[in-house]
């Protein structure tokens, strides 16, 4: 993933969403509509959740410090916790009040509902804008043999993720309040915008819940897709000298870093200076088949001579444990 290119697609949809927050709120208040005032709502917290965004871009490009010495790319994924908590509070939480408020109590009708169509289109037209750049993005970052919708799934990046949701979110919600308020004209009824502003938050909250759970997951630790895992393994298992890989750890430390971490056999007659050299090989071609590999450990688990061996042989082997058992 592209930082650059996750900074703008951040960047237009915020733009999108504060042009959008303030014309969908005076055009709620002057048609009376719950389903607008719950797209202004939705597109308020969309704004909010942009600012978080592009501040988990800034602070993760922090380099190492002798506190972090992995960087900073976790703070992308505690962010975008606080943009899903945006978005249940601000955006859903408030779309169902209003809606319930609309079926239970509040008259139908008001004099603008011209604007309120009006705001409408000239939101979808912005967010439309905003949409494609998002998925613009993501084709563009499909790995051949991946579909789409798996590429979105399983994407570390979840700055990029919140922005493709929300943008998808908001075409829906949009389609969903234009419905509502159209039934509302026609019918003479709220009970269809409240419905509208009722489902808007349900979608919202969805949103919200989905990004929470996939931010949480990356923040205490996710491993690499298991067919990275296996390709991971296979590269070391390939190295000269290597007999067989024991255990295999990966953690992303952010969208484009992982660390790796390996129990490795190696050969008896495989020698200390041999195995460094090894170990600085399995690392450089980890990094040309697998980019986001950025830290590479490994850990030699080759049984210990017997009694029956030398003094030497005992002393190579445990300089031979020393030499691998830090950063390759």
């Amino acid at each position: 993933m592209s930082r650059s290119q996750t900074t703008i697609t951040v960047l237009v949809a915020g733009t999108a969403n504060l042009v959008l927050a303030i014309t969908k709120v005076f055009a709620g208040v002057l048609s009376g509509s719950s389903a607008m005032l719950a797209e202004g709502a939705h597109s308020v917290a969309d704004t909010l959740n942009q600012v978080f965004l592009l501040t988990s871009l800034r602070r993760s490009a922090r380099p190492p410090d002798r506190l972090h010495p992995f960087g900073y790319g976790n703070d992308r994924y505690f962010w975008s916790l606080l943009a899903a908590f945006g978005i249940f509070v601000a955006g859903g939480g408030y779309s169902i009040f209003e809606g319930v408020l609309a079926i239970t109590g509040r008259e139908a009708g008001g004099e603008k509902v011209w604007l309120a169509f009006t705001v409408l289109g000239i939101a979808a037209l912005l967010e439309g804008t905003s949409w494609v750049r998002a998925f613009t993005q993501a084709r563009r970052e499909t790995g051949a043999g991946q579909g789409l919708l798996d590429h979105v799934r399983r994407t570390p990046d979840v700055t990029f993720k919140a922005a493709l949701l929300e943008d998808t979110a908001a075409m829906i919600g949009l389609a969903l309040a234009a419905g509502g308020l159209a039934l509302r004209e026609l019918t003479g009824s709220p009970l269809w915008d409240g419905i509208a502003s009722i489902l808007i938050g349900l979608l919202l909250v969805g949103v919200a819940i989905a990004l929470g759970r996939d931010s949480r997951s990356l923040l205490i630790g996710q491993s690499v897709a298991p067919e990275v895992q296996r390709e991971i393994s296979a590269e070391i298992a390939s190295a000269r000298g290597v007999t067989g890989v024991d255990e295999l750890f990966t953690m992303h430390f952010g969208p484009d870093e992982v660390l790796v971490a390996a129990k490795v056999h190696f050969s008896d007659s495989i020698s200390a200076d041999e195995a460094e050299d090894v170990a600085g090989e399995v690392e450089r071609r980890l990094r040309e088949r697998v980019p986001l590999v950025r830290h590479v450990f490994l850990d030699p688990t080759q049984r210990e001579p017997g009694p029956t061996v030398t003094r030497r042989r005992r002393a190579l082997f445990r300089r031979q444990g020393n030499s691998l058992a830090g950063p390759s």
